[in-house]
């Protein structure tokens, strides 16, 4: 596909804006959902969860569920349950990620796991994937469940293999992009497509918004790459540097350890490694990514995706919620500036 540049028509600074106003009344049905289902006759769970639900988060993936649904006309409720199931998902990934990755911080606040501890965190992220389910059964479209129960899978499949390349250097940029189109993409691009589905859309009204959600994702994946090395606590929500620290090959570290010289790739090694995660390693780190435009071709990367997400959309006339998705695009790109 040859992407095109859409520029938003303005010098104000993208946002979500337009997209949270295209969707709030059918957000107060979402959240109204959420609030009931997250509850439990067991009280930490529901104290637990809305640590995490209520934390701040944007919520862009259910409002892109909405918003698909509001693209296609749909008249109904249906999404608003399968919206809260999108968020439930992500929310229950995010738990298991905290634990994995022994998070500090989330949203800026501390972590669940950091409080409650890692069993019931665990534990509290499988009671909203069980409820993500149930939403989905109760909606009564295998089509549905089969999209999102899939998208289920394949997210746990990413994260497994992210594992696996944990402080291994030698992971390529093939590999990387495939696992953030599991771990991060494939959530966006099942919770634009169920729209359509419960819209009654076409074939190709379905597979175009399926497009659309899996490259915004990796655009959204790839400059959230970009924030770890570029940002700061208060921006990007948890601490600065936590890639790195950790390990993860994400695409400035790959891109920046090819370009570099026999004494940079011998500091990649050790960092990746775990020898070197000092305040000074992460700032001669950061050098290194700008010296090699690692950063710079990581948002052009981005740029990319959400080229061709936008592109995805051509087949929609114009409305005010193409435009609403169109910018959302331009958002998780500007972040990393």
């Amino acid at each position: 596909m040859a992407a095109t540049v859409h520029p938003l028509g303005t010098k104000r600074e993208p946002s979500l804006d337009a997209l949270m106003s295209l969707v709030a009344s059918d957000m107060n049905g979402v959240n109204a959902v959420i609030l009931e289902r997250m509850q439990s006759k067991v009280a930490l769970i529901p104290e637990l969860a809305g640590h995490l639900i209520a934390g701040g988060g944007k919520r862009m993936r259910p409002m892109l569920t909405l918003a698909c649904a509001n693209l296609l006309g749909y008249p109904g409720t249906r999404h608003h349950k399968l919206a809260a199931a999108v968020e439930f998902i992500h929310t229950a990934t995010l738990l298991h990620d905290d634990v994995v990755d022994g998070s500090g911080m989330r949203r800026g606040k501390r972590t669940a796991n950091l409080i409650w501890g890692n069993p019931a965190s665990v534990l509290v992220g499988d009671f909203l994937f069980s409820r993500a389910f149930e939403l989905m059964v109760e909606d009564g479209s295998l089509r549905v469940l089969r999209i999102l129960s899939h998208a289920s899978a394949v997210i746990a499949e990413g994260e497994v293999e992210q594992l696996t390349a944990q402080r291994r250097i030698d992971t390529g940029e093939d590999q990387y992009l495939a696992i953030i189109g599991a771990k991060t993409a494939a959530l966006f691009a099942a919770a634009c497509r169920v729209a359509p589905v419960v819209a009654e859309a076409s074939e190709d009204e379905e597979l175009a918004l399926e497009s659309y959600g899996k490259n915004l994702g990796i655009a959204f994946q790839l400059t959230d790459d970009v924030i770890d090395y570029a940002s700061d606590a208060a921006t990007m929500g948890k601490g600065v540097g936590d890639d790195f620290r950790d390990g993860k090959m994400t695409l400035p570290v790959i891109l920046a350890y090819a370009r570099g010289n026999d004494p940079d790739r011998k500091f990649w090694q050790a960092a990746i490694t775990g020898e070197r995660v000092t305040d000074a390693d992460l700032a001669h780190a950061i050098k290194l990514m700008r010296s090699t435009d690692a950063l710079a071709d990581t948002v052009e990367h981005a740029r990319r995706y959400g080229r061709r997400a936008i592109d995805a959309l051509a087949v929609f006339p114009a409305s005010k919620a193409k435009a609403a998705l169109i910018e959302a695009v331009e958002f998780a790109i500007a972040r990393a500036y």
